[in-house]
């Protein structure tokens, strides 16, 4: 399996809130995140770098390889992780307010669970056609999904960023999380919002279907963020699975 990413700080903002890591754990299961903070001239990159090394450095310490575990183990430390935020906000006046989207897979033999909260999103490429599988936590999304907006006028919405759901805002952490097979030369996309509202899925597709190293996809997916305007941080996380099953 190979795995490759890259995060920009983009061509408006002055420093970069997305934060990005990639884990093994004890048993040779992979956790892969990417978080996109918010909160203040500094918040917001506190937020993300403590939900990837803070759920990376216990990932690490795991030893299962069981899915169903995976998803106990995760969604309890979301939980906890999002509690540690909360106490760090209040004890620091300059991270009051402080948040962060967190999009993760957790990779365990055939089998990934996927897991989001907020606007970060997790795709699948596979067999040529790109599905997003994770749903975004946000303003314009509930206004899609009731007829309120167009898919087209969304990406127009002057309040498109605004995210109903995320880590370290409140207590309860309400995570989406699903659990999908994986197969032969799948592509796992996780990514901020940087990246999708500059780039669309018919050209995250194209480069994904392109035959170059991973590496260089994520790089090029950075690339056409930033000619489409760069207003934000851009990250892009792929995952490659290039290695067949034995029969």
């Amino acid at each position: 399996m190979e795995f490759a990413y890259r995060t920009d700080i983009g061509r408006r903002r002055p420093n970069n809130q997305d934060y990005v890591g990639i884990f093994k754990n004890q048993s040779e299961a992979t956790l892969a995140l990417v978080a996109d903070g918010m909160g203040g001239h500094r918040g917001g990159d506190v937020a993300s770098e403590m939900a990837v090394s803070h759920l990376g450095y216990a990932f690490e310490k795991t030893d299962t390889a069981e899915i169903e575990s995976i998803v106990r183990w995760l969604i309890f430390e979301l939980q906890q992780e999002n509690d540690v935020i909360l106490q760090k906000a209040k004890q620091y006046t300059d991270l009051s307010g402080m948040g962060t989207t967190v999009v993760a897979v957790i990779i365990s033999g055939t089998r990934f669970v996927v897991a989001n909260i907020g606007d970060s999103r997790g795709y699948l490429y596979r067999n040529g056609h790109l599905v997003q599988i994770t749903e975004d936590h946000s303003l314009v999304n509930e206004l899609v999904k009731h007829g309120e907006l167009t898919p087209e006028e969304a990406k127009r919405f002057p309040q498109r960023n605004v995210i109903t759901r995320s880590l370290g805002v409140s207590s309860d952490v309400d995570a989406d999380v699903t659990i999908y097979d994986m197969e032969y030369d799948d592509y796992l996309l996780l990514c901020s919002d940087g990246l999708t509202n500059m780039v669309d899925n018919e050209d995250i597709a194209a480069v994904l279907r392109q035959d170059m190293p991973i590496g260089s996809k994520a790089q090029e997916l950075i690339l056409k963020a930033n000619a489409a305007g760069g207003p934000d941080n851009i990250s892009a996380l792929i995952i490659h699975q290039d290695r067949r099953e034995p029969q």
